[in-house]
């Protein structure tokens, strides 16, 4: 359960990341409300996560995958660059957090 309480925590941080770029300093009502909800759920399931998970493995994974989420989304949706040293680094945080859960006792 904790790798699911984690990846739960990692969809959370893209979510909270995602509405600092939308919310619009606070006068998007409905980015702003996503960014407090996002941060409470994140830090919820990452509390959860780490109750059994060691916190280096489980805080470095939250943040990768909050880091992957929001730039695949930045490429996607928001017009930000592709280019292939982005894509290579982006692939290396993957191995990263697929490396932690590798060699995880859980």
């Amino acid at each position: 359960m904790a790798w699911f309480f984690l990846f739960i925590a990692g969809i959370f941080e893209i979510l909270f990341a995602i509405s600092i770029k939308l919310m619009n300093g606070h006068r998007n009502i409905p980015w702003t409300i996503l960014f407090y909800i996002s941060i409470i759920g994140g830090f919820i399931f990452l509390e959860r996560a780490a109750r059994t998970l060691p916190i280096g493995t489980a805080y470095a994974v939250w943040t990768g995958m909050g880091g992957v989420g929001v730039t695949l989304i930045g490429i996607f949706f928001l017009g930000d660059s592709a280019s292939p040293l982005r894509l290579f680094f982006i692939l290396l945080l993957i191995t990263a957090m697929v490396g932690l859960k590798l060699t995880s006792a859980q």
